[in-house]
């Protein structure tokens, strides 16, 4: 194989796997206080919404948060009492606690519902 097929073959699986897709997260706030949601992506380093904003879900209120992420990328969110980030569900504000449930793989055009319960 030459070296401009090798090239061309890693060119092509690499925009393959970091294809562009659409998501959202439809977050349902079941507690009595407003909360802080950020969603992290575990393949890289970025966040959402980003820019040290977050997405604020009035007390029981619902939102769809939409996002674009790359194609199977683990997206895992984080949400947190408005104020006092110790009450918090999820990776957590820092994006540092274990979490089995909260963590979703990017596919185009599909929404994941998150309930934050009391």
């Amino acid at each position: 194989m030459t070296l401009f097929r090798m090239v061309a073959l890693a060119a092509l699986v690499f925009t393959a796997s970091a294809q562009a897709a659409d998501m959202a997260f439809f977050v349902k706030n079941l507690r009595k206080e407003a909360v802080a949601v950020e969603l992290f992506s575990r393949d890289r380093e970025t966040v959402w919404p980003g820019n040290d904003k977050v997405f604020l879900i009035a007390p029981g209120s619902q939102k769809s948060v939409p996002f674009s992420c790359n194609q199977g990328e683990h997206i895992c969110y984080g949400a947190w009492a408005d104020g006092n980030d110790s009450l918090s569900a999820g990776v957590g504000p820092d994006n540092d606690q274990p979490c089995d449930t909260c963590c979703f793989i990017c596919v185009e055009h599909s929404t994941e519902t998150i309930d934050l319960v009391p």
